[in-house]
C-alpha cells in the first residue's frame, strides 16, 4: 500500500509541475506574440486569459486520458498473462527464468528466482517481466486532471503579472527573462520526478521557452 500510495502522490506531483510549466510557456507565448504585435495592454492580458482557459481544460482532459489510457494497457495486460498462465504455465515460468539468464543471472540463481517470484504472484510478475510496469500501481485519473486543471493558471499567472506590471517599453523584455527563469526551475523539477538528468532537463526546457517565446514574438511582429 505505501508503494501504491507513494507512486500516487508521485503522479499528482508531476501533473502539478507539468501543468504549471506549460501554463508558463503556453500564456507566455501567447501575449508576448499579442504584445509583439503593438497591442494595447488589454488586448494583451484577454489573450492571456482566454488562452488560460482554453489551457485548463485541454491539461485536465490530456491527464485523464493519458492516465486512463495507461489503465487500459495495464487491464489488458492482466487479461493477456492471465489467459497465457491458464493455458501453459510451463511455458510462462520459463519465459521469465530464461528473461533473468537473459539479464546476466545465472541459470541455478534465475531458477531460484523464478520459483520465488512465480509462487508469491505468478501474474504480477509476468505482467512486470514482459511489460515493464507492475499491476499494484494505480493512479488516479481523476486526481491528476484536478491538479492539472489548477496548477495550469497558476503558471500562467506568472507571466501576465509581469506583462501587467512592467513598464510598457519593458514588458516583452522583463516577461521573457523571467519566464526563462521560470521554465528551469520547471525543467529541473520535472527532471527530479521523473529520475532523469537535471541539467539537461531544466535546459531543455529552457531552450523550447526560448523558441517559443521567440516565434510567437517573430509573428506578432509581422502584424505591427
Amino acid at each position: 500500500m505505501k508503494k501504491k500510495s507513494l507512486m500516487a502522490q508521485n503522479n499528482l506531483v508531476r501533473a502539478g509541475v507539468m501543468g504549471g510549466n506549460d501554463g508558463i510557456l503556453s500564456v507566455a507565448g501567447i501575449i508576448i506574440g499579442v504584445a509583439g504585435a503593438g497591442q494595447s495592454l488589454s488586448a494583451v492580458m484577454l489573450s492571456g486569459f482566454a488562452g488560460t482557459l482554453a489551457g485548463m481544460v485541454s491539461m485536465a482532459m490530456g491527464e485523464y486520458v493519458s492516465v486512463e489510457s495507461s489503465r487500459d494497457a495495464q487491464d489488458r495486460a492482466r487479461k493477456e498473462e492471465s489467459a497465457l498462465l491458464e493455458a501453459d504455465y510451463n511455458k510462462e515460468f520459463n519465459f521469465v527464468k530464461e528473461k533473468y539468464q537473459a539479464d546476466g543471472i545465472s541459470a541455478d540463481m534465475a531458477l531460484q528466482a523464478t520459483k520465488e517470484m512465480m509462487t508469491k504472484d505468478p501474474l504480477e510478475t509476468l505482467v512486470r517481466e514482459r511489460y515493464g510496469f507492475s499491476l499494484n500501481s494505480r493512479v488516479s485519473a481523476g486526481g491528476a486532471a484536478i491538479v492539472s486543471f489548477f496548477a495550469f493558471p497558476t503558471g500562467a499567472a506568472f507571466p501576465m503579472v509581469l506583462m501587467g506590471l512592467a513598464k510598457p517599453e519593458w514588458r516583452i523584455m522583463a516577461t521573457f527573462l523571467a519566464v526563462l527563469v521560470a521554465l528551469l526551475l520547471t525543467g529541473y523539477l520535472a527532471a527530479v520526478i521523473n529520475g532523469a538528468n537535471r541539467v539537461k532537463g531544466a535546459l531543455r526546457n529552457l531552450v523550447s521557452g526560448i523558441l517559443t517565446m521567440a516565434v510567437t514574438l517573430a509573428i506578432g511582429s509581422l502584424f505591427r
